[in-house]
């Protein structure tokens, strides 16, 4: 409700009144003298009354009249209080003064006063005082500090000054100074109530869990974490992996001071079935937040039958005891070819072989990783056709590829062909036949490849580099010039080099949807010199579940599906592939394919995959998580009415962090900027007496010129208007 009072004042000057009465009295005295020439006729008394009037009315408006309306709220002027509820106010770095030895508190903890109405008790009587809270914690959102306070003064009416608590830690939305601004202009002053330590209190922080999706039953899991430590020393510790089966993991690990730490768990599945992991980092004894020192993340173990396909010129001896590891590994099902060039049948002898090369995609398309060794472009070998398809298979269908040549040197005439832009490497072409020595060679790993799985022989970095150290060399190698751009090289010969550096000898990439693989000697069989198939067939093994793993996320009859990442992140655009086949067996072409998204909450979206590889029956599709936790996919083709269940887990991004350091200088610059103050959070006391200090909010004045208003410059004009027409008819003019 508004109490209006309405009044009407001038702007006039002593001068400016005389000068008006001197005018208006001239005026009266030359109009009576006119009337009474004229002697005393009624029409020219009008005429001269008139006159009168319009130099009245230019005298008075010679003052400035104003009409002014005052509106006066006759409710009370309101003070809102506006406290952080974002995640970071859960960090536990709040110190009391008096008390130097005492438990931290969190900053949530230490505004709980000002968030009660008992706090504001005292300015009821004069103020209407509102609470309200704003960032609430909401998974993989930060905090806005510009919204509350811009929008502060459209949602409370007649508001006389906010309160305004929090960390000053913001993510989100244009600075908060420009929101000031708006609230300076308007007169209403911000008192900032900072809460938090603004240097970093010693903190272990387990920042990831990057489980992998799933895993195989019966092999080990690598789980890959990172921990940020602000401890001024490094210092070791043992962290622990829980699976939900009750089943442990106790690792030790190093902790860099200052920085963050990355290492893995290595977990090893009893049974198959669904899995949440849970790694715990223990608390320092220096250590003031233990809030963020646990994460956990699902993961399905399965069994897995994964189909290898070898295919080999001659029986040299890396394909033979690469056959057998491959054979004896009870997660694999493998298919030999054998070309034998200059023999009219193709070798073999037991169910592992086949034939001839998979006729058609429907045969092809079931592989999950191939090797080729030291075959070519040749009668009785491969064809141009075979290979156009194999690089449609890693391209489309997320299939692995193993380039291994050999002293044969066959592999060149392959390089012509659309296999070229797979391998990782470049071959020297004056010297097809690779190098030979009497004295063995050895691997040298590169940083990568220190890192990597595939090169993982033993638990750990250290023991891990000492294997390699160690292994049986090599007395043959290919001809390799450098690695193409966009390959990882994880191994380097140990003393051959060339104008590009050391000679990479084991050389990854990503094509398409697949993995590619160069091995650039015949000289891994060496490897079970004294130890059996310990290196051997742990080697091979990782290699064909690193390629076969995004292939194998989820699969149906007649449809598969992955995705890319495969960890993924809220509002990280996650791809979509999907790989559909006809009731016959063939890709499908041109059909319909949508995926069902519902996410944790329940709300679900539909995402229409575009064909992206008719022949191979690909379809992709993009897809960004607002939702962290297990998203469930239920994948639909039209054509043929096959449907595929599947789950993928998103990570929920951490942008409001425990333990960061409070932004005091966000706040006292809110409260400069609206000439407010900066008080301390235990001064309760001292937030109340500002308040009350507050002047009541001006009226809303509304201010008429008549003076120079538009209608009385249009009435002054009409009248002069019948004053001139006036005295023309009279015959005056």
């Amino acid at each position: 409700m508004m109490s209006v009072s309405r009044s009407l004042t001038f702007l006039w000057t002593p001068w400016s009144a005389i000068a008006s009465i001197l005018v208006v009295l001239a005026t009266a005295g030359f109009c009576f003298v006119a009337w009474r020439r004229s002697g005393y006729r009624r029409v020219f008394g009008l005429l001269e009354l008139l006159r009168f009037a319009l130099v009245c009315t230019a005298a008075v408006m010679l003052n400035q009249p104003e009409w002014i309306e005052e509106y006066r709220p006759e409710d009370k002027p309101s003070i809102v209080v506006l406290w952080d509820a974002s995640p970071s106010m859960d960090t536990r770095d709040v110190l009391q003064a008096d008390k130097p030895g005492s438990t931290a508190f969190s900053r949530r903890e230490a505004i709980e006063a000002l968030t009660k109405d008992a706090s504001w008790a005292r300015l009821q009587d004069r103020m209407k005082v509102v609470i309200q809270p704003f960032s609430a914690e909401k998974a993989g959102r930060g905090s806005d500090l510009s919204d509350p306070l811009l929008h502060a003064p459209d949602k409370i009416p007649n508001l006389l000054g906010v309160v305004f608590v929090s960390d000053g830690d913001w993510n989100e939305g244009p600075p908060p100074v420009e929101a000031a601004s708006r609230l300076r202009m308007k007169g209403v002053p911000v008192f900032s109530i900072p809460v938090g330590s603004s240097t970093r209190l010693p903190d272990i922080e387990l920042l990831s869990l990057d489980a992998p999706t799933f895993g195989v039953g019966g092999k080990s899991v690598r789980v890959p974490f990172t921990i940020e430590s602000s401890l001024p020393r490094d210092y070791t510790t043992s962290v622990t992996l829980r699976a939900s089966d009750g089943d442990e993991v106790v690792k030790e690990v190093r902790v860099a001071a200052m920085g963050r730490t990355s290492d893995f768990v290595m977990w090893k599945p009893k049974a198959t079935g669904d899995y949440t992991l849970a790694l715990t980092v223990p608390k320092h004894s220096d250590e003031v937040l233990a809030d963020n020192n646990k994460l956990s993340a699902p993961i399905a173990i399965r069994e897995e039958k994964l189909k290898v396909l070898v295919v080999e010129s001659y029986p040299r001896w890396e394909y033979r005891y690469l056959r057998n590891a491959l054979s004896r590994d009870p997660g694999v099902e493998l298919s030999c070819l054998l070309f034998h060039p200059g023999l009219p049948k193709v070798g073999g002898g037991n169910k592992d072989y086949i034939k001839q090369f998979p006729t058609g995609l429907d045969e092809l398309s079931k592989y999950d990783v191939v090797f080729l060794g030291d075959v070519g472009l040749d009668d009785g070998q491969m064809t141009a056709e075979q290979c156009r398809l194999l690089k449609g298979l890693v391209e489309h269908q997320a299939s692995g590829l193993v380039f291994m040549p050999g002293w044969e040197g066959r592999q060149f005439s392959l390089l012509g062909t659309e296999l070229g832009d797979l391998c990782p490497v470049v071959l020297d072409p004056a010297q097809p036949g690779g190098w030979g020595s009497r004295t063995p060679s050895h691997f040298e790993l590169t940083e990568l490849g220190r890192r990597s799985l595939l090169t993982k022989l033993a638990d750990t970095q250290d023991d891990n580099a000492e294997v390699w150290e160690g292994l049986p060399g090599f007395q043959w190698y290919a001809p390799v010039l450098r690695a193409k751009a966009g390959s990882d090289v994880l191994c380097v010969h140990k003393d051959a080099s060339n104008e590009f550096g050391r000679l990479p000898l084991l050389a990854t990439r990503t094509f398409g949807a697949g993995k590619v693989l160069f091995m650039g000697t015949d000289g891994a069989w060496r490897w079970r010199k004294g130890v059996e198939d310990k290196y051997h067939y742990r080697f091979w093994g990782q290699v064909v579940r690193w390629m076969a793993y995004q292939r194998n996320m989820a699969k149906g009859e007649s449809m598969r599906l992955y995705y890319v990442p495969d960890q993924p992140k809220m509002n990280q655009t996650l791809t979509l592939h999907a790989n559909v086949m006809e009731r016959s067996g063939e890709p499908l072409h041109n059909g319909e394919v949508s995926a069902r998204i519902t996410a944790p909450s329940g709300k679900t979206d539909v995402v229409r995959l575009a064909s992206a590889g008719d022949e191979w029956g690909m379809f992709s599709g993009t897809f960004a998580a607002e939702e962290p936790g297990t998203h469930k996919v239920t994948l639909f083709c039209k054509q043929t009415g096959a449907t595929l269940e599947a789950t993928f887990y998103v990570q929920g991004v951490a942008a409001e962090r425990i333990g960061r350091p409070a932004r005091p200088e966000v706040m006292e610059e809110i409260a400069r900027v609206t000439r407010g103050k900066v008080i301390a959070a235990n001064k309760i006391d001292d937030v109340v007496q500002s308040l009350a200090s507050l002047p009541d909010p001006p009226p809303s004045v509304r201010r008429v010129q008549l003076w120079s208003h538009p209608a009385l410059a249009a009435v002054m004009v009409a009248l002069m208007s019948v004053f001139w027409v006036g005295r023309k008819l009279i015959g005056l003019v």
